[in-house]
């Protein structure tokens, strides 16, 4: 597979074409950001251990299956995945309050949701990825309802598979962020499942072992997210 031009790049994440219409390559970055892009760095590592991550969560998931973007990693910092049509509307499914919700709500962090919630945001970094609800998503065209039926579903499919996953390791999911698109009329899974954009704690101590440590200044960011994969088995 022949890597072309640069078609796009985020946070943390450059995407290239390729000579075949239906695949693109994904190259996981060094870049480590927060809070809309306005704080930036570089940690050494985290762009291997961020794709080898997610390659084996998406593997994971394909096992029980669930349909994913994911095709095969083409070396430690790239990998080939479906072109997908992607629909912005990012689903965010939370099994303890944390982050936003508890600046939102006043509520304590680390309650447990029983049961989980599920939100919804525009992904637009220059409004901030705004809450949305279901009403906004069809009113203005970003989804339409079969759509955001089906996220849904696949969310809660995911978060099912992933808690029992992380429990295994001693580790509880307190939250997590997804990214679906469209290939071929399917609605399937795309981006990225990381320590980057989930909460992962030990389940004894709370420990964080996510980018909160990045967020609030705790140290030790890719140590930790090598930690969650060793944990799992992940050897990077």
């Amino acid at each position: 597979m022949e890597k072309r031009e640069l078609l796009y790049t985020g946070k943390a994440k450059s995407v290239y074409t390729t000579d075949e219409a239906d695949y693109l390559i994904l190259v996981f970055r060094d870049d480590t950001s927060a809070f809309d892009g306005k704080r930036i760095e570089q940690l050494a590592r985290k762009g291997r251990v961020n794709n080898a991550f997610n390659a084996f969560i998406m593997q994971k998931l394909a096992e029980a299956g669930i349909e994913t973007h994911f095709e095969r990693l083409l070396n430690p910092n790239e990998v080939v995945v479906k072109k997908l049509n992607m629909i912005p509307v990012e689903c965010v499914v939370r099994n303890y309050a944390a982050g936003s919700l508890v600046r939102r709500l006043g509520v304590t962090e680390g309650l447990e949701l029983n049961p989980p919630t599920f939100e919804l945001f525009l992904k637009n970094d220059a409004l901030g990825d705004p809450m949305i609800n279901e009403s906004h998503a069809k009113s203005f065209g970003w989804a339409t309802e079969e759509q955001l039926a089906r996220m849904k579903e696949l969310s809660f499919q995911v978060n099912n598979v992933l808690k029992e996953l992380f429990a295994a390791g001693n580790m509880l999911l307190v939250d997590f962020k997804l990214e679906f698109g469209e290939f071929h009329d399917r609605i399937i899974l795309g981006d990225e499942f990381s320590p980057d954009g989930c909460r992962l704690w030990d389940k004894e101590t709370r420990k964080k072992l996510d980018k909160d440590r990045f967020r609030q200044g705790l140290g030790d960011v890719v140590e930790a997210y090598e930690e969650v994969g060793h944990r799992l088995g992940i050897t990077f």
